[in-house]
């Protein structure tokens, strides 16, 4: 199909390279292992204070702890914030607000110092919450930026130019770690807080395009209580499950996606505590390790979307699940092949081609049971999955290295996820799924005749 990219559709897409800066430095790469092992104690973790007692905690254990209460925090708001903007056309006021609170705590982990455990997990989980909590609305704005037949080529797109974004953004934290004086500086002038500052003014500076370009559509605006919109906002959820359950298989992918994206997401979390504290890897190692995932995950999102087309996307996504669980195994007996740091770097290639496919291919089986009069509402469901699958995996697997004391061993705990997940898509039957929205399909408006919003 052809399309044009209108300045709107670029601001969108734009924005996906500005917060992938969190998601790589933050989340998946420096300070999730720093946090974990210098802020949070490492092993011998660090003592919490619940009501009656302290407990002491492991440092990537109460990583994983802080990543499932930030993620619940934008699960439980999101109805109420969605009916909100649905009513009021607050979507991109909405997403300013979420992306510029991230932007700035994310700017403040810079003075997170050793052992400063609250004030970490304070302004981490603020600025989590940010980041998801923004993509809750970027993600509702792919009906307003492009035509319905065009929605998998301009979202692959914009994902493509986020795993860019975050290799860019990795390659200057690289300079900025181990060769500083390339970059015209000392050596030893920057740390992994400098690295958090970056990240932030990355992001926030990258996404100035999508608040400028970034078009909605403008709805008739309605009044309301705020008890009356968090009425209306649960009540939304529960409609629009009612009317999932009416599309069997779209169900069905649900359930799976939310079980085996659960898996998924703890190792993009987990995967640089996992490199420190098992294979001994260094930050800068650290760095350079991901800009290899982020490239292998930009080949992967590539080839498993020309598999999908050949193959169907169930057959697809069910490889790409065998290969998560054979990685977690392999995890969990890491140096049986070649040795432990090589074995790492097998298995980081593999799992960045695989988490570029299923990334991919599961958003692309999601919009084949989507009927198009209903994108943005379902997709809103995808998007919750998507929130609790963030939830769960971190806190079952937190709880595992809590029991084991070891992040090598609960690892394994993972494995449940791919094994349920791809038994559950199994029953998915792909060709009823598409019968049953061609049966029912709408047309949805055209976004190009909306009036936008200035």
């Amino acid at each position: 199909m052809n399309f044009t990219f209108k300045r709107s559709t670029v601001g969108w897409i734009l924005y996906d390279f500005a917060n992938s800066a969190f998601a790589t430095v933050v989340l998946a790469v420096i300070f999730n292992r720093y946090f974990a092992e210098v802020v949070a104690g490492g092993t011998e973790g660090c003592l919490i204070n619940l009501v009656i007692t302290q407990v002491k905690v492991p440092g990537a254990a109460l990583w994983n702890f802080l990543v499932a209460i930030s993620t619940a925090i934008v699960a439980i708001s999101s109805p109420l914030l969605g009916a909100m903007a649905d009513r009021a056309s607050l979507r991109k006021r909405l997403l300013i607000i979420y992306c510029y609170i991230g932007v700035i705590c994310t700017i403040g982990l810079r003075w997170v110092g050793p052992g400063e455990v609250m004030f970490g997990s304070l302004l981490f989980i603020i600025a989590n919450f940010g980041f998801a909590g923004g993509n809750v609305f970027y993600n509702a704005f792919i009906v307003d930026v492009s035509r319905r037949e065009s929605f998998g080529r301009v979202s692959g797109i914009a994902w493509a130019s986020g795993y860019i974004g975050g290799g860019l953004c990795l390659i200057l934290t690289l300079f900025m770690l181990r060769y500083p004086q390339k970059i015209g500086f000392p050596e030893g002038t920057f740390d992994v807080g400098d690295c958090m500052l970056v990240a932030g003014l990355w992001w926030g500076i990258f996404a100035l395009p999508t608040m400028f370009w970034l078009r909605e559509r403008r709805i008739p605006e309605r009044s309301g209580s705020l008890s009356g919109l968090t009425r209306e906002g649960f009540r939304s959820v529960v409609r629009t499950f009612r009317e999932v359950k009416r599309y069997r298989q779209l169900f069905r992918f649900l359930v799976a996606y939310l079980i085996f994206n659960d898996g998924i997401e703890t190792v993009i979390i987990m995967a640089s505590i996992f490199g420190a504290q098992v294979v001994g890897m260094s930050p800068d190692e650290l760095v350079l390790y991901f800009i290899m995932v982020q490239g292998a995950a930009f080949v992967g999102s590539m080839l498993f979307g020309r598999l999908a087309d050949w193959i169907g996307n169930r057959a697809t996504l069910l490889f790409t699940i065998t290969v998560w669980l054979a990685i977690v195994i392999w995890a969990y007996r890491l140096g049986w092949l070649v040795g432990l740091r090589e074995d790492y770097y097998i298995l980081g290639a593999v799992a960045g081609l695989v988490l570029g496919g299923s990334q991919s291919v599961a958003r692309s089986m999601q919009a084949s049971f989507t009927p198009r009069d209903r994108s943005a509402e379902f997709f809103g469901f995808y998007a919750l999955s998507g929130r609790a699958a963030s939830v769960i995996g971190p806190l079952i697997y937190g709880t595992a290295i809590y029991i084991t004391g070891s992040v090598q061993r609960g690892i394994l705990s993972l494995a449940v996820f791919f094994i349920i997940g791809g038994w559950l898509l199994l029953k998915v039957n792909e060709a009823a799924g598409i019968d049953a929205v061609e049966t029912e399909q709408g047309t949805p408006p055209d976004p190009a005749t909306q009036t936008p919003l200035n």
